[in-house]
């Protein structure tokens, strides 16, 4: 199966027209035309309706293979490309998820800055699914992602290649209540107790709910609000107002006003943030990742 084609495969399905497909690579609409009708050739089956366009039953089924198989080759591109490069200058931009920079992380990162005055770093704040993609793409240098699992356990990413993980800080989660709710003065609260409360869905800040359902082991935890960005405090502030529950790591809720922070006491989980970097890194992001692993340790 020629990448070339089901990248253009992608984009017609993505963009719902072969003229803005076209467009977005830089083909004609002819050269598009042909590329479909090259891997529908190719794979025997019809891939595409026409009018209008959208991907048939067999289409849909490609697409679930189509963004880990794209994925992994541009990862294999970046790590040939990693180990061929010739030495640059020591600039390394850092993915971070919204709650992996720690106040225990940021001390790290100061020190150091302190200790390789010469480097120039870049923090770049984005989601979960985007750090994983972008290390393995080598868009990132080094990514700091977080999630909640058993104690102990890796966090479950997805399958991108050849990355390094190391685990850098494990904190207790707490569920976020405002401070007049009725539980807001317990001590612990068992995630399943709490199925069918108000909750808000915030899923590049807060532990996306579909975590708390499968921690839980029930079909719960439905969303009263959706919350779309990165800033954790703004996602506080609804909790404060009564908008709905998150769950999100105990330092990050304690002393902000109008919120009390109750921990979870079953199932037994960690708020868990690790640090990725590429197998095929050197120089400047390995000496930083070993230095985030040491800080840890």
């Amino acid at each position: 199966m020629d990448p070339h084609l089901l990248r253009t495969f992608v984009a017609v399905a993505r963009c719902g027209s072969f003229s803005e497909a076209a467009r977005e690579l830089g083909y004609t609409q002819s050269a598009v035309s042909q590329h479909i009708a090259a891997l529908e050739s190719d794979l025997g089956a019809v891939l595409l309706q026409r009018r209008p366009v959208s991907p048939t039953g067999v289409g849909v089924r490609l697409l679930e293979h189509a963004g880990p198989l794209l994925l992994r080759l541009d990862a294999a591109r970046a790590d040939i490309a990693r180990l061929t490069a010739a030495p640059a200058a020591a600039r390394i931009v850092i993915g971070v998820s919204p709650l992996a920079l720690t106040p225990q992380l940021t001390r790290t990162l100061a020190d150091i800055r302190r200790r390789q005055p010469l480097w120039e770093m870049t923090v770049r704040v984005v989601t979960r699914e985007v750090i994983t993609r972008q290390v393995a793409t080598a868009a990132l240098d080094i990514g700091l992602v977080d999630g909640v699992a058993a104690p102990n356990d890796p966090l479950n990413l997805p399958d991108v290649g050849q990355l390094t993980t190391m685990a850098v800080t494990e904190q207790r989660p707490a569920v976020a209540l405002p401070a007049q709710h009725p539980l807001a003065g317990r001590t612990g609260l068992r995630l399943v107790d709490l199925a069918d409360a108000r909750w808000i869905d915030a899923p590049d800040t807060a532990i996306p709910l579909a975590q708390l359902r499968s921690a839980s082991g029930t079909d719960g935890f439905r969303p009263s609000l959706r919350y779309e960005g990165t800033d954790v405090r703004g996602l506080l502030a609804l909790t404060a107002a009564g908008h709905g529950l998150a769950l999100l790591p105990q330092p990050t809720i304690e002393g902000i006003p109008g919120i009390n922070a109750v921990l979870v006491s079953a199932p037994r989980l960690v708020h868990r943030t690790e640090v990725l970097h590429s197998n095929a890194a050197d120089g400047p992001p390995s000496l930083l990742a070993a230095a985030l692993r040491r800080a840890a340790g």
